[in-house]
């Protein structure tokens, strides 16, 4: 068979959430099927990283699509286009975007619907263009794989798409991502926090990762109990928002916080498995990788008990509601001055993340790519 498949987000030192399940699955998915043949689409210049293997051919097609209209274009006419050329029996789409003038079999991954729910979290031709889009791609797609119950359950419900047709393909982490020496983290903890402990965000600087009361519980969290302990931010400020500045602005304890910008692969798994724990209080995630990356250091988790984040994170995670910057602050201090908790959490942690590997992810896609093959259209 040819699979062709959509690797736009695959950028070299540049991948996120999306990127990482493109790269974790397929680098599995090829190279367990070199009966195969796999065509890798770029929309730009891609390093020989991700060619997995000898069954993989990276193929370039233009325009860059990274704008609404660009996007459009791309999978509308390129796109087509190139399934046409190598006569593909398969088109997988990692990012859920499809090509509605292509006859050919489809495989979207939608991860979430965060757009339907908080439209204004996003740039206005964003907004427009995926609630437009998206009601088509998942009625067009012959299946769909997304990474959560939740975000099955959503899809159903938002777009009437049949149960029988949306298969759970939860998220991994990177073996890499394990517990480090104290030395290790004495040292990571001086390059990036001034040798003090720290809690730590990870992700892009999205409205929907809720910065906005994450700092207002950290400053929070510091009135009430002094202490020397400070928040480190990964990520890019992708869509740094007025109300993000407004909040940090107004913090009396801003400089407590380090902003350390994107990291490498090798530095985020240090920076995790030297924190205090975890605070990813997002209030919509179709999944939530840190929170198993961070299950895997032994890195305690504070999250969300909304969207799909209690379904990843299950009992090895203090759950807060991320609308109320007391609960957030009470899991601060709970995690910050409670040992017994800390060590609690970091057992379950222990167990649960062994539920969340990307060979089981690779497995669960490998097997929807066969279910829509097998799907007469």
């Amino acid at each position: 068979m040819i699979i062709a498949v959509n690797t736009r987000l695959l950028i070299k030192d540049k991948l996120e959430g999306i990127g990482w399940f493109t790269y974790e699955t397929l680098k599995r998915v090829t190279q367990q099927h070199p009966e195969h043949k796999f065509y890798f689409i770029f929309d730009r210049k891609f390093h020989s990283d991700f060619i997995f293997s000898n069954n993989v051919e990276g193929v370039i097609v233009p325009p860059q699509a990274r704008h609404p209209v660009l996007y459009y274009l791309w999978f509308e006419y390129s796109i087509p286009f190139i399934l046409k050329k190598i006569n593909a029996d398969l088109f997988l789409s990692p990012d859920g975007y499809l090509s509605l003038s292509t006859k050919v079999k489809s495989l979207a991954v939608i991860h979430d619907l965060n757009f339907e729910h908080y439209p204004k979290d996003l740039p206005f031709l964003e907004r427009k263009n995926y609630k437009y889009f998206f009601p088509k791609y998942a009625r067009k797609a012959t299946r769909i794989a997304t990474v959560s119950e939740y975000s099955k359950s959503d899809i159903i419900k938002q777009y009437s798409i049949p149960e029988n047709k949306i298969d759970v393909t939860y998220n991994g982490a990177n073996e890499k991502f394990c517990p480090i020496s104290k030395p290790e983290q004495e040292n990571t903890r001086k390059k990036h926090s001034s040798g003090k402990p720290y809690f730590l965000f990870v992700g892009a600087l999205l409205p929907r990762k809720n910065l906005v009361n994450l700092f207002k519980a950290f400053d929070d969290f510091k009135k009430k109990t002094p202490s020397n302990i400070k928040l480190l931010i990964t990520g890019e400020k992708k869509w740094w928002t007025k109300e993000i500045q407004e909040a940090y602005q107004a913090m009396e304890f801003k400089n407590d916080i380090v902003f350390s910008g994107r990291l490498s692969g090798d530095e985020l798994h240090k920076v995790i498995a030297s924190a205090l724990a975890m605070t990813y209080v997002s209030y919509f995630e179709g999944f939530g990788i840190p929170i198993i990356e961070a299950f895997r250091c032994n890195t305690p988790v504070i999250t969300s008990n909304l969207t799909s984040m209690p379904e990843v994170a299950g009992d090895a995670a203090l759950l807060i509601d991320p609308f109320s910057v007391e609960s957030i602050s009470e899991a601060m201090k709970k995690i910050a001055f409670d040992e017994k908790t800390r060590n609690k959490l970091i057992k379950k942690g222990n167990i649960r993340k062994l539920e969340f590997t990307w060979q089981k992810s690779a497995d669960k896609l490998w097997n929807s790519i066969e279910k829509t093959l097998q799907t007469e259209i």
